[in-house]
């Protein structure tokens, strides 16, 4: 059945939350029957698939190509793009255009815009114009280069005031659920209890409404991965096990047979097949 934003709603509270990103069409099609409730085209694409160190260099057009193809999946999963670095804060008017790209040309049900409530107002405008946000406070990625680096938040009292005040902003503003990154899970706990929407954590403990987790790190693609990742498969290892086999093969010329050999080779098992018709057709009959 397709998940939308009001079935992903309901879920508050109740069955957890399972999000995974995704920047194309086979992993979308993958994540989607594996039963995630969301697929994320995040701007994590920078430093997963695109080779770049961080999110900050993904582009608007970037992030309208690789939606596009995790849209043409077409899955029960609830698509959401990432809205990049800096387009938020643009004037509202350009940020509706983006927006409305992201949707209306790349095929995103739905964007996730960083922080808190300074984005309140344009995400309210945003919510009005028919576009569904989800929201994202804790660690925002897209600040990296002003915080100099990654950390958790929610440590002290004074934090994880913040974060519930930024959640209730964004509540009241229109999305239907937040991302809670890298937080403290006193945090996560008491954010995820002060809001009627959802909150889907990473890296922020058990205690949100659902989880979501980078497609690579789940695999075991990733030349990096957070500690508070779980690696549920190596797949890393089995793509090398099989690019070696195929770069040897080819090297020492088992690969391709050619087509005469294929041909004695099919010969061969016809001979054998016919066989022992012909040996049992030979026989003399039993009396």
């Amino acid at each position: 059945m397709k998940k939308t934003v009001r079935s992903i709603s309901k879920m508050k509270g109740g069955e957890k939350i399972a999000m995974i990103t995704a920047y194309d069409a086979i992993f979308a099609r993958l994540a989607d029957e594996a039963g995630a409730d969301m697929i994320l085209v995040g701007d994590s694409l920078g430093n997963t698939f695109l080779g770049f160190d961080s999110t900050v260099p993904v582009s608007l057009e970037m992030m309208l190509h690789h939606t596009a193809a995790v849209a043409r999946a077409k899955t029960d999963a609830l698509v959401v793009a990432d809205v990049p670095f800096g387009c938020a804060h643009f004037e509202f008017g350009r940020l509706l255009d983006d927006c409305r790209a992201l949707c209306q040309k790349a095929g995103a049900e739905a964007v996730k815009i960083e922080g808190g409530a300074k984005m309140a107002d344009k995400i309210r405008r945003l919510c009005d114009a028919g576009i569904a946000v989800m929201g994202h406070i804790g660690l925002q990625p897209q600040q990296v280069l002003k915080l100099g680096g990654y950390r958790k938040f929610g440590k002290t009292r004074e934090e994880i005031d913040e974060l519930v005040a930024d959640a209730k902003a964004l509540e009241n503003a229109g999305v239907f659920s937040i991302v809670l990154e890298m937080c403290d899970e006193a945090a996560t706990e008491a954010v995820t209890e002060a809001v009627g929407v959802p909150t889907i954590g990473i890296g922020s403990g058990p205690k949100s409404d659902g989880q979501v987790l980078v497609c690579t790190d789940i695999l075991g693609l990733s030349k990096y991965t957070p500690p508070f990742v779980k690696k549920y498969a190596d797949i890393s290892g089995e793509i090398l096990k099989a690019y070696s086999q195929y770069v040897g093969e080819v090297r020492g010329g088992a690969f391709p047979v050619s087509s005469q050999k294929k041909g004695e080779t099919a010969t061969k098992s016809t001979k054998s097949a016919i066989r022992p018709f012909t040996e049992r057709a030979c026989s003399p009959r039993a009396t």
